[in-house]
């Protein structure tokens, strides 16, 4: 069994990662380290602590995870595995393409696996669009749109994601995702290019992007906004023989916050209302029609987790990958 501590109890921790720990039988969650006063009743073996000097010193913690802010990721990412420990972190694994070079090369020389909270991979939309891409169904794809959109246009209450700093900004927060997914999907691009932008009254960081990537024949263009409130199609995605057109959003986080967990019934499927519309060319034939959507499973990344300790599985994403994303970030953002 791995001795799990949680760094941070914010959406993150709490929601999106204590959960699947606890439902997992080969994760003990046995501390959550935060500076807040907070109520484990929902975790009654796991003990709140104050800080992960505490997590650091217990010799029977296997993995740390890190829900802190970003700008934190390599200090204390760095830290954990000079201990000894594996560790998850929060995307943005670190702030910089160099930072999340230096972490994943430490992992390396110690004999540890550095895990990247790349979630959105087994998001239900997602995992959808996959599997129709890879079946052909839609041919030589041609071109792929993604959107993560969002009408917030009120500045977040936490004052730290606000501020200008590394790591801060639409594009390190939601961009590393449509940023993830294209990679999975098509590779490192021959080309880069886009522009972030700041468009909420009184913001001082970027909150819309749009990115612009070739994957020699396919183009894929990548976009992301606070301020949508009448959200279009999710992913467009155009092939030789056909199209397929996917609105809606993964409903995993929804019923986390909600208080439906991994195991509950239903969990991580979203409405038949939602289901993608496909146009295409089967030997002849044509067909237009609805793609029912699959389960978002994000449960799978920490079955993978557990694999890769336990069992000497490979992770379920490749080092690379990840500096590809950095790269696609830092080339936007004209970082040199």
């Amino acid at each position: 069994m791995i001795k799990v501590g949680i760094v941070g109890y914010g959406l993150s921790g709490r929601y999106l990662q204590a959960p699947f720990f606890h439902s997992n039988p080969d994760f003990d969650l046995k501390y959550i380290a935060t500076s807040q006063e907070i109520n484990t009743s929902l975790f009654p073996e796991t003990k709140a602590v104050k800080n992960i000097d505490d997590l650091i010193d217990d010799v029977e913690i296997d993995l740390i995870s890190l829900c802190t802010p970003s700008h934190t990721h390599f200090e204390y990412g760095q830290k954990s595995l000079q201990a000894g420990k594996h560790v998850l972190i929060e995307k943005p694994v670190t702030a910089t393409l160099k930072e999340a070079e230096t972490l994943f090369q430490l992992a390396k020389s110690k004999g540890l696996h550095l895990f990247v909270y790349q979630n959105r991979r087994f998001d239900s939309d997602f995992l959808t669009v996959k599997k129709v891409i890879d079946s052909g169904i839609l041919g030589e794809i041609l071109s792929y749109e993604a959107h993560f959109d969002r009408y917030k246009p009120l500045l977040n209450p936490k004052k730290w994601k606000e501020v200008v700093s590394p790591a801060n900004g639409i594009l390190y927060d939601l961009g590393s995702h449509l940023i993830d997914q294209s990679v999975v999907l098509f590779g490192k691009p021959s080309q880069i290019s886009g522009k972030v932008f700041t468009q909420r009254e009184g913001s001082e960081i970027d909150d819309a992007f749009d990115i612009f990537l070739d994957f020699e024949k396919i183009k894929v263009t990548l976009k992301s906004s606070l301020m949508v409130k009448n959200q279009g199609p999710k992913y467009v995605v155009h092939g030789t023989k056909g199209s397929f057109v996917k609105y809606g959003i993964d409903v995993q986080e929804e019923h986390l916050v909600s208080g439906k967990w991994p195991l509950s019934e239903g969990f991580g499927k979203e409405s038949k209302d939602f289901d993608g519309s496909i146009v295409t060319n089967i030997s002849g034939l044509e067909f237009s029609g609805k793609i029912e959507t699959l389960n978002g499973q994000w449960s799978l990344l920490f079955e993978n987790i557990a694999n890769v300790i336990l069992r000497g599985e490979e992770k379920f994403f490749n080092d690379n990958e990840i500096l590809t994303q950095f790269e696609i970030i830092e080339k936007i953002k004209g970082i040199k």
